[in-house]
């Protein structure tokens, strides 16, 4: 049996803009969008939701994100998970985690800590809880 996880994200209505930071930030490469007005599925749509995302891709590195906005009915914030990251430049995870906490909810500082060289979590404005986690601690 082969399985590929992917991480697939919901949003209400802000899809567009969390993948265009996620883009900016991660390094990652959107390789398909598609709005519900050009869908099949338009017609179940309201008319001021045309223009948000049904489905986009993204690769960051070796693993793929899926995402979309689903209708306003629908939508429930994200709880009990969070997506690590793992990092190896100091300075990588410091920018990621600054602008991921740009408008978000930083809920553990990034710090060093006895496992990391710096460790933190934040929710980022679209409402999508991550955490950093940058190399092995020099602390002994």
């Amino acid at each position: 049996m082969r399985i590929e996880p992917r991480i697939s994200l919901v949003f209400n209505g802000n899809c567009n803009a969390a993948f265009d930071l996620y883009q900016e930030c991660l390094g990652g490469r959107v390789t398909f969008r598609l709005t519900w007005g050009d869908s099949p599925m338009a017609d179940q749509a309201p008319a001021d939701w045309h223009d948000k995302i049904l489905h986009a891709t993204m690769i960051v590195g070796d693993t793929a994100f899926s995402g979309g906005d689903v209708l306003a009915r629908s939508y429930e914030r994200p709880q009990g998970f969070q997506i690590q990251l793992n990092l190896e430049d100091v300075a990588a995870a410091e920018r990621i985690f600054t602008k991921l906490a740009d408008g978000g909810c930083v809920t553990v500082p990034l710090q060093q800590t006895f496992w990391a060289q710096r460790f933190g979590a934040v929710v980022d404005r679209f409402g999508i809880p991550w955490g950093i986690n940058c190399g092995e601690s020099q602390v002994a």
